[in-house]
């Protein structure tokens, strides 16, 4: 008597994946892009440490999807990163995989050519391999952890990480947290509330025990020290959030959890009302709360690419442009430029 199917009774197909090891042999990290990820992440801590009176800032685009584009707006980062490093420190977004409400492509990751193939094994190798290209500018990088095993491929390039309002909820992400190897960037939940950020980052700080694939492919435990380099990231929710009297409410939430009172806004998505016109505003509002003596405020969040707005997939991807958002809209160049500039200003004269 045969048994009923009890396993991948939904399961369409499985393709094996090079495991970790592998990747990182056939597209090995460089000494100097290793040298960058790692003063880019001690960089961070200082600032998160105010041992730095520089701000974090983490600017780029919403998404990665032309990995051409992205090198030619890498190179304009790292020029404009050397002309305000003395009162900024310039981090690139290099954001490789989306959260998706309901569906929608969800990144470089896992479908690199946009087209519905989902060759993620190609999209892990390029994200591997433009990663090293923008350390080897001297840039440190920042992305959002979505899938828990990307990690174990992409990691070792990254200087500054995010946790999604999606998924700062989620104890396998917290976990997650915990064990990374830079600073971590906790959102705070869609609809605006603390609780996910700042219960993340309790968690984060503490030890962890869980389940993962070693760089061999072997199933392990994993345990963790603790991530001390925590904070928060406000991204608004139903309202926005980058106000003085939201700041004063999460400094308070974090003091009464002993949590240190870090916190990064995100001037785009919900801030914003994902309309990139009123990033300025956001940014505006945050440089004024800093000059006021907000020592909380250590950073701040830009959705930035070659050209201003977005565009939707056509089925025709050779129709794509290849310096515009196939994402949330975002700003263009000149007006990251004049931004940034602006903040420099503004805050060299707090010294």
């Amino acid at each position: 008597m045969s048994l009923p199917a009890l396993e991948n009774v939904n399961i369409k197909s499985i393709q094996p994946l090079a495991t970790p090891a592998v990747m990182r042999e056939r597209i090995p990290v460089t000494p100097a892009a290793a040298e960058a990820v790692r003063a880019g992440r001690a960089a961070i801590e200082r600032i998160l440490d105010r041992d730095d009176p520089r701000i974090l800032a983490i600017v780029g685009p919403c998404s990665i999807h032309n990995l051409d584009a992205a090198a030619q707006y890498a190179h304009r980062l790292r020029a404009l990163s050397d002309e305000v490093s003395d009162a900024i420190l310039v981090v690139m977004r290099v954001y490789f995989e989306k959260p998706r409400s309901v569906l929608g492509w969800k990144g470089l990751v896992n479908d690199p050519y946009l087209d519905d193939t989902f060759r993620i094994e190609d999209g892990l190798g390029m994200a591997r391999r433009f990663l090293i290209e923008v350390a080897e500018l001297g840039l440190p990088a920042a992305t959002e952890f979505l899938d828990t095993l990307v990690p174990q491929y992409l990691a070792d390039l990254v200087s500054w990480s995010a946790i999604g309002a999606r998924t700062a909820e989620a104890q396998t992400h917290r976990e997650l947290a915990s064990g990374l190897s830079m600073p971590v960037g906790f959102k705070n939940g869609t609809d605006g509330s603390l609780d996910a950020c700042v219960n993340g980052i309790a968690s984060a700080l503490g030890r962890h025990h869980f389940l993962g694939v070693t760089d061999d492919g072997l199933p392990a435990v994993f345990s963790t020290t603790g991530n001390p380099y925590a904070h928060v990231v406000l991204r608004g929710g139903h309202e926005p959030n980058f106000d003085r009297e939201h700041v004063a409410e999460c400094e308070r939430r974090l003091k009464a959890a002993h949590l240190p009172r870090s916190i990064v806004v995100d001037c785009s998505h919900a801030n914003s009302h994902k309309r990139p016109e009123e990033q300025g505003a956001v940014l505006r509002d945050v440089l004024s709360q800093i000059e006021d003596g907000d020592s909380s405020l250590r950073g701040f969040m830009l959705e930035s690419f070659l050209e201003w707005g977005n565009q939707k997939i056509p089925k025709d991807i050779r129709q794509l442009r290849p310096g515009l958002s196939v994402t949330d809209a975002c700003i263009d160049w000149p007006t990251t430029e004049e931004l940034m500039r602006e903040a420099r200003a503004r805050l060299l004269r707090i010294k």
